[in-house]
Order: C-alpha cells, then structure tokens, then sequence
C-alpha cells in the first residue's frame, strides 16, 4: 500500500498529457527498478535468507510502486496522437534506464559488500 500511495502522489504532483514526456512515471519506474535491485541484492547477498523480507520489499512495495500498466497507457495515447518518435524514445530509455539502474543498486551493495 505504501507504495502505490507514493505512486499515485507522484503522479498527482507531476501530471503529463499524451504528447509529452511522462517524467513521473518515468522517474517512478526507473527509481523503482534501482529499489528492487538494491533490495533484492541485499537480501540475497548481505543478511540472512528470510521468507518475508524479499517478497514484502520487491513484490509488495516495489510491485505497488512500479507502473507497467501505466506506461502501456501512456504509450497507447502517445501512439494515438500519431508521436511515434516520442513512444519509441519512451520505451527504450525506459529499458534502458531500468536495467542500469537494477546494475548500479546491484554494484553499489556488491562494492560496499567488498569494502567491509
């Protein structure tokens, strides 16, 4: 719940049209991908194994957080106002970022892993 709360704030305080750049959802996404790295590399990795802490952190709050179904919508519209450049341009940075943000959330609990 906690989650989706932030989500839906977000998305209230920085809304968007459909011939323009999503940045909360964006921001949402992406910031939700680096969480669940952080969190699931740090649970795997850093403390002891725990039935309730992986799927509380990665399924409850980042699942709640995160907004696949969103982002189908938004590209929908974009595509509907014929900014074909714009959804093509959403989905790969979307991709993109996530993944390197999922790498450095990973690096980051790996390296201070190392440093102790």
């Amino acid at each position: 719940m906690v989650g989706a709360l932030a989500r839906v704030g977000l998305t209230q305080l920085f809304p968007s049209g459909p011939a323009s750049w999503p940045w909360a959802v964006f921001a949402i996404n992406v910031s939700g991908a680096f969480i669940l790295g952080y969190f699931v590399t740090r649970l795997q990795e850093r403390l002891p194994v725990s039935t309730y802490r992986r799927p509380f952190a990665g399924t409850g709050f980042c699942g709640a957080y995160t907004t696949f179904a969103t982002m189908q919508v938004e590209l929908l519209q974009m595509l509907e106002h014929h900014c074909y450049g714009l959804a093509v341009g959403y989905v790969a940075a979307s991709l993109v970022c996530g993944y390197l943000a999922v790498y450095a959330a990973t690096a980051i609990v790996r390296r201070v892993r190392l440093v102790r």
